[in-house]
This record gives C-alpha cells, sequence and structure tokens, in this order.
C-alpha cells in the first residue's frame, strides 16, 4: 500500500480519520474540516516524539466523511471511545460532550448535562460546551422555565425580572406553548430570536454602546454554534445502521454506518469487485454480513427498493425519505460514492504509473514488453544452493508462475547456478511448447547476463535479457542491457518498478532459501540411501549411538537387524 497514493486522493471535505497499524489495529482516531491536509500533514515536516513514534508505526488508515466540523467532532468522540486507540490522550474516559436537558418534571427546568445525567428530553450533543452554557443562560432569558433547584416557599427575583411563572405560588402553570417554542428553537428555527438579536447589536453599536453590542454579537454566535444540525448522534438512542452502495463496472462500494445507543460509533466500507447484477451481489454480500446479529433497524438508502431488501430483512428494513435517519443514509451513500471514486483513482493511478514504466522499459530493450521473468540466486558458504523465479505479466506479479530450484551442477557459482536454472526452465519450455517471456531479468551484471545468454543462445532462443545491477550497499543503481550500464534514476517510474520487481524475487529466493536450509539442518546422511526408509533409520539409531558406529559396522551386523543385503552394502558404499 502506497500511503503517498492514497493521501494524494484525499478529499478535502471534514470528517475522521483512523490511523492503523501493521496488525490493522486502529492506534489513533482524528478529525478534520480538511482531510486531505491534516493527513497529509502527519507525512511532511518535523513533529513531536509522541507523532513521530505515530507515524512510524501507521500502515494504513481509511476515514469517514462528514457534512460538517461540528459532525467530525462529535463522530471522533464515539470512534474513540469505540476502539481505544493507544495514542488518544483525550476523550477515552467516560465523558462525552454535554446536551441540553429540558427535565421531565411538572414544573421543567432548562439545563446542560452530561448522558450519564440524562432523564429528562434532550437536545445535543455540542462539543462547544461554553457554547451550549450561553445558550440556555439566553434561552432562561427568553423563557420562563423554573430556575431553582429546590421549590422555593415564595416568588423568588427570577419571577419579579419576568423570568420565570413563579410554580412555588402559581401551581397550575401551562409550559405546553412555551415548550413548543423552546423545541423549535434547539432544532433549528432561530430565525425570529436572531432578528431581534441582530437589531439589538446594531442599535446598540449605533448608541456605540460597544461593550453591549459584543454581547450581542456572542449570543448570536453562541446559538449559531449550538443549533447547528448534526446527524451522528440521535436523541432516541436506538441501534440501527444505514446502508448505502455505489458501482461501476467493475467494482461495488459498500457503506455501513454503524449506530448504536443513537450514536455513529463505527462504520463498515468494502470495495470489491462483482459479475453479474449489482443487487445480487449486495444483497448476497449484507446476508453474510448480518448472518448472525441484526440492530433494531436497517436504514436502506433510495438506491434500494423495499421489494428487494423485505424477504431478506423482513421488517427491520426501511427506506426514510425524511428527517435525521434520511440525512443519515445520505451520509453513508456519500461515503460509498467517494470510496468508489477514490478506489478507482488509486488504482488508475498506480495502472498508469505501471504502464509508464512498461512503456520506458519497452523502449530501453527495443520491444514490447508485457510478460518478464525475474531471476535470484541464493547459497550460504555453498551451503542449500537454491534459485527462484518470479513471474510479471501485464496486471502483476503471476504468483501461479514462480519456480523453485534446487540446484544440482554447483554450490556456490553464481555464473553457472545462472546456466543451470537458465537451461532447465526454457529447455522445458520448449519441450512442452509453452510460451516464453518478453524480457528475462536477473539479478546481477554483465557476468551472469553472458552465462545466461550463453545458454539461450544454445537452446535457439532469441528472448530479451537484461540485468539488474546493484551498487556495493546491494541498493539497485542500474539495468545492464547488451554490455551497456544503464543508470536509474530514483525518482523516475522505471526504477520504482524495477526495484518492485527486485525485492519481490529476493524475498522469494530468501524465503526458499531459508526453508532449504532448515530442512538441511534437520537431514542425515542416511537420508540419501536408496532403501533406507523412516522405520529402519528409527532401527538403526535405536542400535547404534552415532553415525560414526553405523560406518564401522559389518554387512552382517546390518543384516542381523534386519536391514536387507543389498541395502547393508548401498550403506557401506554410501557411508565410506
Amino acid at each position: 500500500m502506497n500511503l503517498k497514493d492514497k493521501i494524494a486522493l484525499l478529499p478535502t471535505e471534514p470528517g475522521c480519520y483512523l490511523m492503523r497499524d501493521a496488525q490493522d489495529e486502529v492506534i489513533y482516531v482524528g478529525k478534520a474540516k480538511n482531510l486531505k491536509n491534516r493527513v497529509k500533514s502527519y507525512f511532511t515536516g518535523a513533529h513531536n516524539e509522541k507523532t513521530t513514534r505515530l507515524v512510524q508505526e501507521i500502515r494504513d488508515f481509511n476515514y469517514v466523511l462528514t457534512n460538517s466540523e461540528r459532525e467530525s467532532l462529535i463522530l471522533e468522540n464515539n470512534l474513540i471511545k469505540q476502539y481505544l486507540p493507544k495514542y488518544n490522550i483525550r476523550l477515552v474516559d467516560d465523558k462525552t460532550y454535554p446536551y441540553i436537558e429540558l427535565t421531565e418534571e411538572a414544573h421543567p427546568r432548562l439545563q446542560v448535562v452530561r448522558q450519564k445525567e440524562i432523564k429528562g428530553r434532550v437536545f445535543g450533543p455540542y462539543p462547544n460546551v461554553y457554547a451550549a452554557r450561553e445558550t440556555v443562560r439566553l434561552l432562561n432569558r427568553l423563557y420562563p422555565f423554573r430556575k431553582c433547584d429546590v421549590m422555593p416557599k415564595k416568588a423568588c427575583l427570577y419571577y419579579h425580572i419576568g423570568q420565570c411563572l413563579a410554580p412555588c405560588i402559581h401551581p397550575k402553570v401551562e409550559y405546553q406553548n412555551t415548550i413548543k417554542e423552546l423545541t423549535k428553537f434547539l432544532k433549528g428555527d432561530t430565525k425570529d430570536v436572531l432578528v431581534k438579536l441582530n437589531q439589538e447589536m446594531m442599535e446598540a453599536s449605533e448608541a456605540m454602546q460597544f461593550e453591549k453590542a459584543i454581547e450581542y454579537r456572542d449570543m448570536i454566535n453562541h446559538i449559531e454554534a449550538t443549533t447547528e444540525k448534526q446527524i451522528i448522534n440521535l436523541n432516541d438512542f436506538k441501534d440501527r445502521d444505514a446502508i448505502s452502495y455505489a458501482f461501476s463496472q467493475d467494482d461495488i462500494s459498500l457503506a455501513i454506518l454503524v449506530m448504536r445507543q443513537g450514536k455513529i460509533i463505527d462504520h463498515h466500507q468494502v470495495v470489491f469487485a462483482y459479475a453479474g447484477e449489482v443487487m445480487d451481489n449486495v444483497l448476497s454480500y449484507l446476508q453474510q454480513f448480518y448472518e448472525l446479529q441484526m440492530p433494531d433497524e436497517l436504514l436502506f438508502s433510495e438506491r434500494f427498493s423495499l421489494e428487494d431488501i423485505e424477504p431478506f430483512f423482513g421488517k427491520k428494513a426501511i427506506i426514510p425519505k425524511i428527517g435525521d435517519k434520511k440525512k443519515v443514509v445520505d451520509l453513508a451513500s456519500k461515503n460509498a460514492d467517494y470510496d468508489l471514486e477514490h478506489h478507482f483513482m488509486l488504482y488508475r493511478h498506480r495502472d498508469e504509473k505501471r504502464q509508464k514504466a512498461l512503456e520506458d522499459l519497452s523502449a530501453l530493450v527495443h520491444t514490447d514488453v508485457k510478460v518478464i521473468d525475474i531471476y535470484d540466486n541464493a547459497q550460504l558458504f555453498g551451503t542449500a544452493p537454491i534459485s527462484a523465479c518470479v513471474v510479471f505479466k501485464n496486471d502483476g506479479f503471476d504468483k501461479k508462475s514462480y519456480r523453485k530450484y534446487h540446484l544440482q551442477t554447483t554450490t556456490n557459482d553464481d555464473y553457472q547456478a545462472m546456466k543451470e536454472v537458465t537451461y532447465r526452465r526454457y529447455q522445458k519450455m520448449l519441450v512442452e511448447n509453452h510460451p516464453f517471456p518478453d524480457l528475462i531479468l536477473v539479478d546481477g551484471g554483465k557476468g551472469q547476463l553472458s552465462a545466461a545468454k550463453e545458454v539461450l543462445d544454445s537452446l535457439g532462443l532469441k528472448i530479451k535479457i537484461a540485468g539488474l545491477k546493484k551498487n556495493s550497499k546491494h541498493t539497485l543503481e542500474a539495468l545492464v542491457y547488451e554490455n551497456e550500464v544503464i543508470p536509474l534514476l530514483k525518482q523516475s517510474e522505471l526504477y520504482k518498478f524495477l526495484l518492485k520487481l527486485s525485492e519481490e524475487v529476493h524475498r522469494f529466493a530468501i524465503t526458499f532459501h531459508r526453508e532449504t536450509r532448515k530442512k538441511k539442518a534437520a537431514s542425515s546422511i542416511l537420508d540419501d540411501i536408496k532403501g533406507l526408509g523412516e522405520k529402519r533409520k528409527k532401527l538403526l539409531l535405536s542400535h547404534f549411538t552415532s553415525i560414526e558406529q553405523i560406518k564401522q559396522a559389518s554387512v552382517e551386523e546390518l543384516k542381523s537387524l534386519g536391514i536387507p543385503e543389498a541395502v547393508a552394502n548401498a550403506m557401506k558404499e554410501e557411508l565410506l
């Protein structure tokens, strides 16, 4: 995964990002007004010690788009509490953003509370705690709700200044109209109040009462911050998932926003290739996803039809047309659309780079390169000599065509190793009439190339062949072709492509070599004697204490243990 390519295609919209380590664990959650700029900042410039350690561990990231910065703040809080990432210090306790509560009492009060204290009707949450408190202070001035925690025996000051209806002395107070107005206000219908405050701010400013004008301006800002709409947390506290998808000719992008107790706490986003009908593939995936457990509601976007989803999910399946639920599935659609576009752009970007590298390589070797065989040899002081071949085809590495070779004609001669593996592979291809590669790449310089070329000429093959020349630090630095050493620019797509080929064949060869050495270390000289199976070896090793004693034993002594004479004679010859 090339993180730079992925960052380059990030959206410039608000959202949350989740950094993941090599084990795919979420190690950091953050929010951003501009996802691209924020994520990019981690990989440029200097950082403090904590951020430096974080960046060193990042192997991948994913993100969830939101509609506003406020939504990203709330979602960040939810995601941190869900994943408890080790690099997040803030928000890992049980604290939440506050709500505005209208208590369920005969004479209700309006107050700012945390979720665990909530008992009445709530609005929020509000990331800007100060704005929420200031809004409640303003609302307590505008609406005559009860202000006292404990009901007094007589009317207090709030009654006398018109901010309370004094239920302490007038117990039959009616609050229904006031509650309706307050609910409209906290749901965003603030037009009348804001018009009035703007008018008072202008009047104060014209009268040069600037401190009072500033107070009105701050009130307006607090109201706008508090009543800005968000759909990350819904105050019905239900478990539901919001589901949408997008598709192209080749791929389907599926986005599921996971809402528990009314909060979006997680997401599941996947892009997969498909064949056949789009809806059949989407429903098949969702059936498997919800096979074990399903929430109370499944909210589907309007890209689905009830006829398709009800047979599988019954009455839990809903396609909302209006309201907050509709906005949640619209957000799922937004994420699905961008995931599909991002996936296409990312892989198109990679394809374009790879195609540019293949074109440059084709120009260098004067042939249209689509299939490449790449070789590397390995041995340790003559022990377990092997050779490995990996195959690249136009669309990537073809792992089914990889081949491993135990070398038989040499232990530590790299040139002879190159001759042997070249002969074995292409002589077999000739006999079996297999198609040949367009280009052969060998790990080495002119010597290895000459050795392989000699074998190809003897077989009458005209395959293009080049060498991957390394420097003293065993780092790729040049391509050797027709006795010419062609330096490679590290910034070029050709260098990056050839380096990828070199690293893959080296990885494959070293893995094979380690396996071979491990088997050699556990092997015995008796393993090579024909007719001496596991049972007879165990019999010998139970009677003799060492290989030296077996060497000194006579044929008659070996026969007395049940070893056939022919096998006993073979042992004596092999062990001499």
